[in-house]
């Protein structure tokens, strides 16, 4: 196999930086392409050194510091501070740089001097709500001003952006479109419909109920919800170092898996109570204060509403959905699987799966969001967790499992068109620590 290297990645980012959603006339233009070059050769240079044994990461910005207003700051802006003298831009300063500029609350801000050098100006700080779209949560930040940002999040891994929005990746020297990010697929909300049905229905007869006119609720409300949960739960994962798998099954297959079966067992196990099914709770409390708080709306209300809300009910409600999504993520700390119904049902935790007589030599590695179109790879040099998850989906083609490594890296896999397929979740920005 080639690899891809910082020379690849800027042309493919000069190549695609124009498309998109932002329009030409509201983007920072790129720098001339062997400047482009020079700024992501050296902060791949950074990635590859340690700083006191710490993995070097960061995030660089590309820009004249007007371009930044001054009296600006977190949580909404970037608080804007300039070096007395501007700083060389070589790997070895970036990695002295990056403990004080930590990627997820800061960056570092770059720009031409007069000669056309390249040069240091100073950090520009975030905070951490741009992080929320990306790893579960309300009150995201304002979007980052839309010029070329660098992130670094490991050795050899980079990842370009317009702003806030990603355009290219380079990974284990490949080179990745932005557009595989899971959650904008089709078919991982597809699995989930039927519950959505059954909490839409549970969510009318508590209107009906409360006999007061509550808002309609947006019909991505319920999707944008679960998908929060399990973003949280991937996020916090990722924090332990320590890996895990998460594994989403058939409600109608909640009796079978809990009970002496040839699929799977359970160190631990859950009595089927309420505290099981506290997600599924949480979210149908979530959706009817949601409607009820904004009684009267003319327009559908929905997941906008709920992160921009400062009632204390809500806020409550979304702490609470937040510590449950930890205590999961705790959970899958224990060796072996934890495995949670699409109703977000928790049945157990410890899951070992058997399924001893499938051995699954080839996966079908997705290459785009559909998994339409696919490579196909050998199992020979995953790990047993890994392993484990392709078993298992070949034998349940209903079940989805998601498996974090140890080094933050992700794959949902699942039964696609024939063959077990697994989708890289490849959105570097989430493979960092809060």
């Amino acid at each position: 196999m080639s690899h891809a290297y910082p020379r690849d990645l800027a042309s493919f980012v000069l190549k695609h930086w124009s498309r998109g959603e932002a329009q030409a006339a509201e983007q920072t233009p790129l720098p001339p392409l062997n400047v482009l070059e020079e700024i992501l050769s050296t902060s791949y240079q950074a990635s590859l050194l340690v700083d006191e044994q710490r993995p070097v990461t960061f995030r660089l910005i590309f820009c004249e510091p007007v371009d930044l207003p001054s009296g600006d700051g977190p949580p909404q802006g970037l608080h804007r501070l300039l070096f007395d003298e501007l700083q060389p831009f070589t790997p070895h300063d970036l990695r002295r740089l990056s403990p004080a500029a930590t990627f997820d609350r800061s960056l570092i801000g770059v720009c031409l001097d007069g000669e056309g050098e390249l040069k240091i100006w100073g950090i520009a700080h975030s905070g951490l709500r741009w992080l929320r779209p990306m790893r579960g949560g309300r009150a995201p930040g304002r979007p980052l001003p839309p010029a070329l940002v660098v992130c670094t999040s490991g050795r050899g891994r980079l990842e370009v952006c317009r702003g806030s929005a990603a355009i290219a990746q380079l990974n284990e020297g490949r080179l990745l479109s932005a557009a595989t990010n899971v959650f904008d697929s089709l078919w991982l909300p597809a699995g989930f419909t039927e519950v959505r049905s059954e909490l839409i229905a549970q969510h009318s007869e508590a209107r009906e109920r409360s006999g007061e006119p509550w808002a309609t609720l947006d019909g991505r409300t319920i999707q944008s919800l679960g998908q929060n949960i399990v973003k949280r739960i991937i996020a916090t994962i990722r924090t332990r170092h320590h890996g895990g798998m998460i594994i989403f099954v058939d409600p109608e297959r909640a009796q079978t898996l809990t009970q002496k079966n040839p699929y799977l067992s359970f160190k631990y196990g859950f009595k089927p109570e309420e505290p099981r099914a506290r997600f599924r709770t949480l979210l149908l409390k979530i959706m009817n204060a949601l409607a009820a708080l904004n009684c009267g709306s003319e327009r559908p209300v929905g997941w906008r509403e709920y992160e921009q809300s400062n009632n204390p009910l809500l806020a409550t409600l979304d702490e609470a959905l937040f510590e449950t999504a930890h205590f999961v993520a705790d959970l899958a700390a224990v060796d072996g699987a934890v495995v949670v119904t699409r109703r977000f049902e928790l049945l157990g935790f410890g899951g070992f799966i058997a399924c001893d007589n499938v051995d699954v030599r080839v996966v079908a590695r997705a290459l785009d969001l559909e998994g339409e179109q696919v490579s196909f790879e050998s199992t020979a040099s995953v790990g047993t967790r890994h392993r484990s998850a392709y078993r298992l989906c070949h034998q349940l083609h209903d079940a989805m499992t998601i498996v974090v490594s140890q080094d933050g890296n992700v794959r949902f896999v699942r039964w696609n068109d024939g063959f077990v397929t697994c989708w890289s979740q490849q959105t570097l920005l989430e493979l960092n620590e809060f």
